[in-house]
This record gives C-alpha cells, sequence and structure tokens, in this order.
C-alpha cells in the first residue's frame, strides 16, 4: 500500500496512499494475527459441507451484527437469500438470530445500500457438492461455500504467504535502515549567587566550564532577583540519553564559592 509509520510496538501507526490494494491488505493482516494468534480456522472436514458453510457464517455473525460494517446492506441481501430456510439447525444460535433480525425488514430487503455481490465474492466458497438451504439453491452447485475461503487452494496459499514474507522482508529492511532519531530537550537554568557581591562574569564562565558529550550551551541573560542581587539565566541544549538535569545541577554547584543554588527555569522536548 506504500505504506509508512512507525511507533512503539504497542502503539505503532502507518498510512498508505495505495488503497486499490486494501482488500489483499486486509485478507494478509487477518492471517497473519491469526497465525500469531494460532487461530484455527472452521473446519469442513467430516459432514455436510452445507452445514459447514453454515458454521462459518455462525461464528462469523458470533462478534458482528451483519456480515459487513455496522449496518445492513447488499452483503446481508445475498447471505440472507442463499442460507434463510426451515433447515438452519437450532444450534447455530447467532446466525438464526440474525436471520430472524433480517426477516423483520420484509420486502425492504431488497433496499438495502451497497453494490450486489455474490457468495464468492463475499468470500463464502469451497468445492463441495451439497447444498446450503431448501431456498431455490441448486444441490448440484459446486459451492461448499465457507467464510474464510478454501483451505485447499494451495497455489493461492502459498501466493499469499510469499507476498507476506515479502512485505515483513522490506519493513525489516525499511526499519533497519531507518535513521536514528535523538531525543533532545532545550533546558533553562536559573543560576543563584550568594550575595549581591559575587561576580556574575565569574559564575557564568564557571557554569560555562561545565562539559560533555550531548551538551550545549545557549543564551544568557542576568536577572534581577530582589536586593540587588542578580540571577543568572542561561539555556542549554541536551541530549537526553547522554546529560540530565540532576548532572547539571551537580556540576554546576560544585563551584561552591560562586553559586548558592540551581533551578529548573523551563523544560521543553525538541
Amino acid at each position: 500500500m506504500a505504506g509508512k509509520g512507525g511507533g512503539k510496538e504497542t502503539s505503532a501507526q502507518a498510512t498508505g496512499s495505495n488503497v486499490h490494494c486494501l482488500s489483499q491488505a486486509m485478507q494478509l493482516s487477518t492471517e497473519y494475527a491469526a497465525s500469531k494468534l494460532n487461530v484455527v480456522k472452521p473446519s469442513t472436514g467430516g459432514g455436510d459441507g452445507g452445514e459447514s458453510c453454515l458454521a462459518a457464517i455462525n461464528a462469523h455473525l458470533a462478534n458482528q451484527s451483519y456480515i459487513v460494517g455496522y449496518q445492513p446492506s447488499q452483503a446481508d441481501t445475498t447471505v440472507y437469500k442463499a442460507v434463510s430456510g426451515p433447515s438452519i439447525p437450532a444450534e447455530f444460535l447467532h446466525l438464526l438470530r440474525w436471520c430472524r433480525h433480517m426477516s423483520s425488514y420484509g420486502d425492504n430487503i431488497e433496499k438495502f445500500p451497497g453494490r450486489k455481490q455474490t457468495m464468492a465474492e463475499l468470500g463464502f466458497q469451497g468445492t463441495g457438492k451439497h447444498p446450503i438451504s431448501s431456498n431455490g439453491q441448486n444441490e448440484d452447485d459446486d459451492d461448499d461455500f465457507e467464510l474464510f475461503g478454501s483451505d485447499d487452494d494451495e497455489e493461492e496459499n502459498t501466493a499469499a504467504e510469499q507476498l507476506k514474507q515479502e512485505r515483513i522482508r522490506m519493513y525489516e529492511e525499511r526499519k533497519k535502515n531507518k535513521e536514528v532519531t535523538i531525543a533532545k530537550s532545550n533546558i533553562v537554568l536559573d543560576v543563584k549567587p550568594w550575595d549581591d557581591e559575587t561576580d556574575m562574569a565569574d559564575l557564568e564562565c564557571a557554569v560555562r566550564s561545565v562539559a560533555t558529550d550531548g551538551l550545549l550551551w545557549g543564551a544568557s541573560k542576568l536577572v534581577p532577583l530582589a536586593y540587588g542581587i542578580r540571577k543568572l539565566q542561561i539555556s542549554c541544549i541536551v541530549e537526553d540519553d547522554k546529560v540530565g538535569v540532576d548532572f547539571l545541577e551537580e556540576e554546576i554547584t560544585k563551584h561552591e564559592d560562586l553559586v548558592q543554588s540551581v533551578d529548573i527555569a523551563a523544560f521543553n522536548k525538541i
């Protein structure tokens, strides 16, 4: 999707401009999440293929009010026409609940918004030869509908896996080559002398004599305090991983003949 982004592992964000492959990206992300969570797809083996489809739809509706999105659409119309009927087993509670809700719309079900889609387009496809319902479906139709597609399509699965691995490789390569951002802060210090007889020029020289990797002193000025006493207000830029406030205070107050105390006047991340 021509994506880019970043962040911490628990709050990463990304954007992508190529929306034409959104459906493919969603499929890959679903497969990737399922593999990490050890999610097992609904089994299609053993028993009637139609019941396998109903079980898959029932499982999908366990956490969804509608087939797609948060309001009725033509997707609901298509699936309802395919599966509704008296033959739905009682154990498919979510599917029965959804069917009752759909039936409450009556003829308005044909007026739902959205594009008309086939069951295959909605992802309900398979290779069995079993009926889904008695509601107008051909019993010899080669469709054992399955919510997430057929597990037997090895070529499709292999291509998807290769594409997934390629995307992961590209992401890891970009992550490795990404320029590391150095966190910095702008700190303003208030350095107070002992009394009005303290030489402020000497005091400033003492402060600026504190030097270390990741520390850059900036502008300074004298600010009236009280009774003719002035304090030195001086700014500096520090690399957060190398220089801390405690280090600055400790090093400056070592000049105890000039410096009475050090306070933080401002602290801003750059």
